[in-house]
């Protein structure tokens, strides 16, 4: 697939968005470290010149000393593009974070409790970490740094001197290497390569303006666990934060022009020192006294960050500037020479040229996926949408909220791994809306006494019934139960009228290729408001779910908080909601951690799948004729229109058969995905489609339906351009189908 937006884990878009901007940092210090300090002068002149922001930054410095790096094959070492960069960009990312495993993995550099205590510190640092450090750093009366800060003060030194150099370098000494040797037990050892000591990130330099957004980024690495002593690796920091702090100037990495700071505050009393005679060279106000708190502001929090990039060169917009393509404008370019290459792609149906009126067709859908009844609808589905922000101003930092966030969560905070099995503690509360609570009051209303008396075909409507105001987020969580009620009692009776699906008291359904919704898994608990007299059976399958949890299951009971667990048959847990009703059934969970077509067991009664992208995985291949040979209603969401003409070609070449036309979900996510390379709008289970068979020779089935008539093909790229050699034959994109 050429887009992968909402596949992709956004934390990876994250990650290239910081590398990039760190290996462009590094060249461009090295070349004016070399450089003589004339060079210096004429860049202090161009910030000056530079336009002010209102806004204040901060200089966060954030030490690390439990957690190293350890790079497999085809990553590179050292503080330059290294880190497994160059894995993160190119024409095939990856779209897990698991998948860069054979990179770049973290390691403890510690032993024993006093490095778990360090680790679980340095995974705090994005909450109230840094407060505790920057409060061990504060100034007495009069300016000296308190007890416990870093070595004494030296005088500042200009970038580019020697000892930017050596800290570049990270040589030194090798006393503590033979300590690394010494790690106890494998956890120690893992992600060492070829017995290679790791890399040590000692300190962290991190730019951002008073609102959170992330301008500028440095990372102090030494060569090895040891092999850099404390005096050389990051005592004199003056050097490194202050050519940051130009390039961040003249290069911000999170959004916006050029521009200088109003005020500049820094998060360590040393270095605060040490920079006083230097910012003033820039025309910026340093404060009176270093930063005391994590943030200048109490809501502070790490905005996101918009990671555009170039759809053919990959170059993200701090570097170029990106538009969008004059015809179709989805697609983001850094100039005509890339648009021009994309134009002439072969096959032809890979082509821009092929695409361009198709995704012309897609991107007027936007308002129409936006029209929702939420009162925060404007917000949520902007292409500007602050997500991390919008989560954190709501209170929706715990529990599976920590899902859909990049934030770490601060101290106290619940935490639900991802991709592990849920634990008994969200269990025995005996409320299965626990995990959905944020920091404020309740957002789920009691259950209604009541069965609904409708079928609910909006938002609106089970907002209405539910008594959830439209305030609430909760529908960003909700859109995969309602998503399963919606095709058990619109689109099945719809598609398959011959399953009489409404009148069964007992439904198997299997959810295919299962990851971030076996995270969320007891969303589903919804089921049982809504469907009170079926008795459910999920069965969540993939080869990408935690192999602890295989051949696991619990069932969910409506008559009381009893929790017992059956030996060898996984947790039984009943969860209160007031006095069971007669009729009324369970709901089973069940989990096989393996690709759907290596599943044995009975046939199931319909079979659901979730942004599935048929074409960024292998096992499709095999499960679609898997799916083919059971002939069982499977319904699919996709994030977009784009994502679902590929899983149509991919269904062809599979099975020989097709999809249907997908169909708008009214029980979409309102949270707009963010896109890298693209402008498209992108929400989970935006479309829905189900499998159209290839008939059986003889069976009576229904014939796939043919090919959608192709949009009308241009013949020119929509900038002027040199003539074409010669038109390549119409109607190419559609061969794979026939």
């Amino acid at each position: 697939m050429e887009f992968v937006s909402g596949y992709r884990d956004e934390f990876l878009d994250f990650a290239a968005l910081l590398f990039g901007w760190f290996h462009k940092f590094v060249a461009e210090r090295g070349a004016v470290g070399t450089s003589l300090e004339g060079r210096w002068r004429q860049l202090e002149a161009q910030i000056r010149r530079l336009p002010q922001d209102p806004a204040l930054w901060v200089l966060h410095v954030l030490p690390n000393r439990s957690v190293g790096i350890s790079l497999g094959q085809g990553a590179e070492p050292g503080p330059g593009p290294g880190l497994g960069a160059a894995q993160l960009l190119g024409d095939e990312p990856p779209l897990h974070l698991r998948d860069l495993s054979p990179y770049v993995s973290f390691v403890s550099l510690e032993e024993g409790e006093q490095g778990e205590e360090e680790e679980e510190e340095e995974e705090e640092e994005n909450g109230k970490e840094e407060g505790a450090n920057t409060k061990k750093v504060e100034t007495d009366k009069d300016g000296e740094p308190a007890p416990g800060s870093r070595e004494p003060p030296r005088e500042a030194t200009p970038p580019g001197e020697p000892e930017e150099a050596e800290q570049e370098a990270g040589g030194g000494e090798d006393g503590k290497e033979d300590r690394a040797e010494d790690w106890p037990g494998p956890e120690r050892r893992t992600g060492r390569r070829g017995g290679a000591a790791p890399l040590h990130l000692s300190c962290l330099l991190l730019v951002t303006d008073e609102h959170g957004i992330i301008l500028g980024i440095d990372l102090l690495m030494e060569g090895a666990q040891g092999s850099t002593s404390r005096g050389s690796g990051a005592e004199n920091l003056a050097p490194r934060a202050y050519a940051l702090l130009c390039h961040s100037m003249v290069c911000p990495m999170g959004s916006g022009d050029p521009r200088k700071p109003r005020q500049l505050t820094v998060g360590d009393a040393q270095l605060h020192w040490e920079l006083e005679s230097l910012v003033p060279r820039l025309g910026v106000k340093l404060s009176k006294t270093p930063m005391r708190t994590w943030g200048p502001r109490p809501g502070f929090t790490f905005a996101s960050l918009r990671a555009r990039t170039c759809h053919v060169c990959h170059r993200h917009s701090f570097e170029v500037k990106l538009t969008p393509c004059p015809q179709c404008g989805a697609v983001l370019y850094c100039g005509e020479a890339c648009l021009r290459a994309d134009w002439k792609r072969c096959p032809d149906d890979v082509s821009h040229r092929f695409w361009c009126p198709r995704l012309a067709a897609f991107m007027e859908r936007a308002g129409e996926l936006a029209t929702l009844p939420f009162t925060y609808t404007a917000e949520v589905t902007s292409e500007t949408f602050n997500k991390e922000a919008f989560l954190a101003s709501h209170g929706l930092t715990r529990g599976y909220w920590t899902q859909l966030s990049m934030l770490i969560p601060g101290p106290g905070a619940p935490r639900h791994p991802r991709g592990s099995t849920p634990s008994l503690s969200l269990l025995l509360h005996g409320d299965p809306y626990q995990p959905l609570q944020g920091d404020g009051p309740a957002l789920m209303p009691p259950v209604p006494p009541d069965s609904p008396r409708g079928l609910f075909g909006s938002w609106q409507d089970y907002y209405i019934w539910r008594g959830l105001s439209l305030d609430s987020p909760m529908a960003v969580l909700l859109t995969y139960p309602l998503t399963v009620y919606y095709v058990i009692t619109h689109l099945v009776p719809q598609s398959f009228p011959e399953l009489n699906i409404q009148n069964k008291q007992s439904l198997k359904i299997h959810v295919v290729e299962a990851g971030k919704e076996f995270d969320l898994v007891m969303v589903f608990w919804e089921l049982l408001v809504l469907l009170p007299h079926v008795a459910l059976e999920l069965q969540f399958v993939g080869d990408g779910l935690p192999p602890e949890s295989d051949q696991q299951h619990f069932t969910l009971q409506r008559d009381g908080p009893e929790v017992s667990v059956r030996p060898g048959s996984g947790i039984s847990a009943r969860l209160s909601s007031g006095t069971k009703e007669k009729g009324r059934r369970d709901l089973q969970i069940k989990v096989s951690a393996r690709p759907y077509h290596l599943l044995q067991g009975p046939k199931p009664d319909l079979v659901i799948g979730f942004n599935s992208g048929f074409g960024l995985k292998d096992t499709w291949l095999s499960s679609l004729p898997r799916l083919q040979s059971l002939r069982v209603p499977a319904f699919f969401t996709e994030s977009s229109e784009y994502g679902c003409v590929m899983d149509d070609q991919t269904m062809a070449v599979a099975t020989g058969g097709g999809t249907s036309p997908p169909q708008p979900n009214p029980f979409r996510s309102p949270f707009r995905l963010r896109a890298a390379d693209n402008c498209m709008p992108w929400y989970c289970n935006a479309f829905i489609f189900h499998l159209v068979y290839k008939p059986s020779h003889g069976s009576g089935a229904r014939p796939a339906p043919g090919p959608v008539t192709p949009a009308p093909t241009p013949t020119a790229p929509p900038a002027p351009a040199r003539r074409r050699r010669g038109e390549k034959k119409p109607g190419r994109g559609s061969r794979r189908r026939r």
